[in-house]
């Protein structure tokens, strides 16, 4: 069965955003690599040479968080929009309401928790970096 990991890029605050990320969810980075880190650094302005290249970090037991900055040197532009949302399934209301209150902080939300008419425990925002967010508890057979 494929995995699915979500991939996320920042215009130099990946470090920023997965540190308030950790802060959230817990658990360790699996790896963080630098632009340094990468042949040809030398070549980079100074400025970049800091921004994460890679950096994961464990979701649950099963998924990943991975992001990486973006080099402008090399011609990469971040452009920030609505067209992607991390949706995260919680195992109950209490879960939903520390994450959704956690990595909300700091944000715009769209939409606050509450019972929708579907039948779940659902709400939306965007986080302080940009990304968007959605925090989801199935409550039906629950």
């Amino acid at each position: 069965m494929p995995k699915l990991n979500t991939y996320l890029n920042f215009d130099g605050k990946a470090e920023e955003a997965f540190n308030f990320y950790k802060s959230v969810f817990g658990g360790e980075f699996l790896m963080i690599q630098r632009m340094s880190d990468m042949p040809g650094a030398e070549q980079l302005p100074e400025n970049e040479r800091g921004h994460i290249m890679h950096i994961s970090l464990p979701i649950g037991k099963d998924d990943v968080l991975m992001a990486s900055d973006i080099v402008p040197s090399m011609g990469h532009k971040l452009e920030l929009g609505n067209y992607a949302y991390i949706s995260v399934f919680t195992d109950g209301r209490e879960e939903a309401d520390r994450l959704f209150a956690g990595l909300s902080e700091g944000g715009e939300i769209e939409m606050a928790l509450e019972d929708t008419f579907w039948g779940d425990y659902f709400g939306s925002f965007r986080d302080k970096f940009g990304i968007n967010w959605m925090i989801n508890y199935p409550q039906q057979g629950h």
